[in-house]
């Protein structure tokens, strides 16, 4: 979609209008709402499809590697079908995918949408794990523990403005937050 006003740029470079693929190969990556694996192939082929842009080959193998450094419980289902898999393995599998494009920037829309909360909190770990790698990072989340588990800085949106901005941290004491997210 292009936007209606302004402009979305990333390390200088104006995004909108640009086809996915290059957006992919430009360092930005995205792990979609409700995981969107493909049902009907397997584990290792729905990760592998996230280098679909790259032709490094040796280093594909390495970071599929990585990516089961990363999720070891999804080892063991690499040659399962990704539809057979739980909410939570799903998600890893999305994030595989989308860290196969070796991106500086990981968008994340509701990575704990549905999942149990101890799949949450491990999901959390790996945020947090990959921004100490130091991946950017941009998460849309409404969990508002997450974000602010996850989170340096934060917008609160409501009814399409943003109504809060500021460090994370204190998100869930401030009252102005409070006041927007529970809208009292």
């Amino acid at each position: 979609m292009r936007p209606a006003g302004g402009s979305v740029q990333f390390e200088g470079v104006e995004c909108a209008g640009l086809s996915p693929d290059r957006i992919v190969q430009h360092g930005i990556s995205q792990v979609p709402q409700g995981r969107e694996v493909w049902p009907s192939m397997t584990v290792i082929d729905n990760i592998e499809l996230g280098a679909a842009t790259r032709r490094d080959w040796p280093r594909i193998k390495a970071d599929v590697d990585d990516v089961f450094g990363l999720f070891p419980k999804l080892v063991k289902h690499r040659r399962q079908l990704a539809g057979a898999l739980s909410g939570g393995e799903q998600q890893m599998v999305a994030i595989g995918r989308a860290l196969m494009a070796r991106p500086r920037c990981l968008l994340m829309d509701e990575p704990s949408a549905g999942l149990a909360p101890t799949i949450v909190a491990d999901m959390v770990d790996t945020i947090l794990a990959l921004n100490k790698r130091g991946l950017t990072i941009l998460l849309v989340e409404q969990n508002i523990g997450v974000a602010a588990a996850v989170a340096e800085y934060a917008h609160i949106l409501q009814n399409g403005e943003i109504a809060f901005s500021g460090p994370a941290p204190g998100l869930i004491d401030n009252p102005a937050v409070l006041q927007s997210y529970l809208g009292g």
